[in-house]
């Protein structure tokens, strides 16, 4: 969902500045206007004129309409078994319910995650390496992004160890957007 209006603060409310990542508090009383809720985190801007990305248990608690995607949104495992079956097509449907805060497209529609590995992990179950970039190489969101998608992997069954890598080369651009992505954004 995208452009849902604006919202006054009920509460103070810890926001991470897009792009460059910063935490910071926007106060009860403060308006802001939602321009993205996607998988489970809303992007809005402040009376400041500024983006900032709210954490999917502040939208909630906020009453900010944030579609999940179906995702467990919870930022650990605690529901996973690293020992279940594993399905790889578990894995690209966790990491496509990480989104971009700045563009209503996912991390994998968009082109961000350049490789996936599986590997066997030393205690059992699978042991994912991912390398992935940004839009931009100084773009701020990269951890918050890679902690984002570290999470949501960790939670699909048969995975028992995540390693996200931010990587710079090849640098990121358009021509790495899938076909879905492309149509989102309205490349075709």
């Amino acid at each position: 969902m995208t452009g849902t209006g604006s919202v006054v603060l009920a509460r103070d409310c810890m926001v991470t500045l897009i792009p460059e990542g910063q935490a910071t508090v926007l106060r009860a009383g403060e308006t802001i206007t939602v321009t993205q809720a996607l998988g489970g985190t809303v992007t809005v801007v402040t009376k400041s004129g500024r983006l900032a990305r709210v954490s999917s248990q502040d939208a909630v608690e906020l009453g900010l309409a944030a579609d999940t995607g179906g995702a467990d949104l919870q930022g650990d495992a605690a529901g996973a078994s690293p020992h279940a079956p594993f399905d790889y097509e578990q894995v690209v449907e966790a990491m496509k319910t990480v989104f971009d805060p700045e563009i209503p497209v996912n991390v994998v529609d968009l082109g961000l995650v350049y490789e996936c590995e599986v590997l066997e992990a030393s205690n059992g179950g699978k042991r994912l390496e991912i390398k992935m970039s940004m839009t931009a190489p100084g773009c701020g969101m990269g951890d918050v992004l890679a902690y984002d998608l570290q999470s949501r992997v960790l939670a699909v069954p048969g995975v028992a160890e995540v390693d996200v890598e931010l990587v710079w080369d090849p640098p990121w651009d358009p021509s790495r957007l899938t076909d879905a992505g492309r149509l989102e954004l309205g490349f075709y």
